[in-house]
């Protein structure tokens, strides 16, 4: 990092995140986060399903179908809620926690990037 000139690295993959800052002061004891990619508001708990690639954005698994989510849906972890095409392949993502679907944040067949927001779910 130092050669590099950096103070902040930040990587997020596959569900993970790892961040590094040089010449951060010493702290104590890490504090319990929430999962990857969830966010809270004082009045609810609310989860952002992200992108975890680059690829296009389908919420039917066919054109005539019907979405596999949609708002006000109920989800369950390991739900499918939509594909993302990348590289010819479709790749069914998957919700990770359980709750209702308050809004769908990407649109269908259009193109999204590697942690974009795509359903934002209130947990349960």
């Amino acid at each position: 990092m130092k050669e590099e000139g950096l103070t902040e690295l930040e990587i997020r993959t596959w569900g993970r995140h790892i961040r590094l800052v040089r010449g951060a002061p010493a702290q104590g004891p890490p504090t319990p986060v929430l999962q990857e990619g969830r966010e809270e508001a004082p009045e609810d708990r609310l989860y952002t399903i992200r992108a975890p690639m680059v690829g296009t954005f389908y919420r039917a698994p066919a054109p005539d179908a019907e979405p596999f989510v949609k708002e006000g849906d109920r989800v369950k972890a390991g739900q499918t809620v939509c594909i993302i095409e990348g590289m010819k392949i479709m790749n069914e993502i998957e919700s990770e926690v359980e709750g209702t679907i308050v809004k769908v944040l990407a649109e269908n067949a259009k193109p999204v990037e590697y942690g974009q927001e795509l359903f934002l779910v209130r947990l349960d």
